[in-house]
């Protein structure tokens, strides 16, 4: 392999790359492409099919004594590949394959060795061929139906090839062997020192440039059907030939089968086409008409909405549930949108002046009972409105130690206290006291007198 060569496939390996990650980082910014980890995009493939000597472009096949004697002959193909798709339009694919490659020629050809041990034929064993190939998709085509069937791609790569040639007296690739990979001529090792003792195989460098289309048989299998041009670096492909130092080349057609892997609750990205989903969201119109569904049922939803969070009295209850409807502004209402009555203030005769009407606890508890809100309610109210201060005394009745009463009565002065402290008072302006069992309003031999007993008493 010349320095020439190297440099060339240096350039091309740079180009393929360059592109390669120029698509990987415009996905990176997705528009209607909306990012790799909605699709998969990692396959396996299996392939088969036929070489020929020759490639489309045409070129010297080196082994006949001039262009036009050229013969075709098949020769047997077969290789498995793995590839990572980066976007709807590039993956990197790994490939290998092996096979044979036949030529033969009706007229003397073979090694330029006039007069002895000429050849009419060659076969080439590929013992192996591996490739990184970029692969760009030209279009993903969906046929009157909104499921993308059709892939079309192009690729070129880089890699390695070890393959064996052998030329035979006959053109039907029997008889005589004439030249080998060992430098052998003939029966005997005679002639072409430079190849005598070689390895049984040479190594040589491979360019494949193919085009191809994938048919999508079902999310996960997809038919793959494809040409390549293989371009090599060795002018001894197929044995030693009259051109010299030409370049060799050989084409594969195939047919396979691609497995997409992954979940099947994600679209492949292979078949991914965006031009395809843009046309869906903008110009498909069962989507347009599902989406002007879809606005009108949330237009009727947001007036339920409204119509059930209306209160034209302000009252906190809404229309629907007020069954007080019109109630002045400020007034304190229950759930049904109804006024709340509060006891009037009494008068206790063992203290000097008025106040509300105890707050009640249950048993060993210091939580504020529900119905105790109104009442704490208006007193905040009143508080703040007029500046003023209040005492909160804790009681306990007689079950349990003394100790204990005393401090749960200091626990139930200060959970009214917290309310009101949260209503907007002022702490400062609370006191808050505990009497443990002292001081009953009623019996403790009773369960009616100790539920009573149970209280906070509000003092101004």
């Amino acid at each position: 392999m010349n320095y020439s060569t190297i440099k060339k496939t240096a350039v091309a390996a740079s180009l393929v790359a360059a592109l390669g990650f120029a698509e990987t980082a415009q996905a990176q910014t997705p528009t209607v492409f909306g990012g790799r980890s909605q699709y998969r995009t990692w396959s396996i493939g299996v392939q088969g099919g036929i070489t020929t000597p020759n490639v489309l472009i045409g070129g010297n096949n080196a082994f006949g004594q001039k262009v036009g004697y050229f013969q075709n002959k098949v020769g047997e193909y077969y290789g498995l590949t793995i590839r990572k798709q980066f976007s709807h339009l590039f993956g990197l694919e790994l490939e290998g394959n092996r096979g044979t490659i036949k030529t033969y020629n009706h007229d003397l050809s073979g090694p330029a060795q006039e007069g002895q041990f000429n050849a009419r034929s060659a076969k080439t064993s590929v013992n192996w061929a591996g490739s990184l190939n970029g692969v760009f998709q030209l279009g993903t085509i969906d046929f009157l139906r909104r499921e993308n069937a059709v892939n079309f791609y192009a690729k070129v790569g880089l890699g390695a090839f070890s393959y064996n040639p052998v030329q035979y007296a006959n053109n039907d690739f029997t008889g005589t062997v004439v030249w080998d990979q060992k430098g052998n001529w003939g029966e005997e090792v005679i002639g072409d020192r430079d190849h005598k003792g070689d390895k049984d195989y040479r190594l040589g460098m491979i360019v494949p440039v193919g085009v191809g289309a994938k048919f999508k048989l079902s999310e996960v299998v997809a038919l793959n059907l494809g040409y390549t041009m293989n371009f090599t670096d060795e002018a001894l492909l197929y044995g030693p030939n009259r051109h010299g130092a030409g370049k060799q080349r050989y084409a594969n057609v195939y047919g396979g089968l691609e497995f997409t892997l992954g979940s099947k609750d994600k679209e492949n990205l292979t078949f991914a086409n965006p031009v395809a989903t843009l046309y869906d969201e903008l110009k498909d119109p069962s989507l347009r008409n599902e989406v002007e569904a879809l606005k009108q049922r949330v237009s009727a939803l947001e007036g339920t909405v409204n119509e059930l969070s209306k209160d034209s009295d302000g009252d906190g209850v809404s229309d629907k549930f007020d069954k007080c409807p019109g109630t002045p502004a400020g007034t304190v209402v229950d759930g049904s949108g109804c006024p709340i009555k509060f006891p009037e203030p009494v008068v206790n005769n063992a203290t000097e002046g008025a106040y509300y009407a105890p707050i009640q606890f249950e048993f060993d508890s210091s939580v504020l009972k529900t119905e105790s809100y109104s009442t704490l309610d208006k007193l905040a109210k009143e508080l703040r409105d007029n500046n003023s201060s209040v005492t909160l005394d804790g009681y306990a009745s007689s079950e349990g130690t003394e100790a204990y009463n005393l401090n749960l009565s200091k626990d139930r002065a200060n959970a009214v206290k917290q309310y009101l402290v949260n209503a907007g008072v002022a702490a400062s302006s609370i006191t808050a006291n505990g009497y443990g069992e002292a001081n009953p309003v009623s019996s403790n031999a009773t369960e009616e007198g100790r539920v009573k007993n149970r209280r906070v008493e509000i003092k101004k």
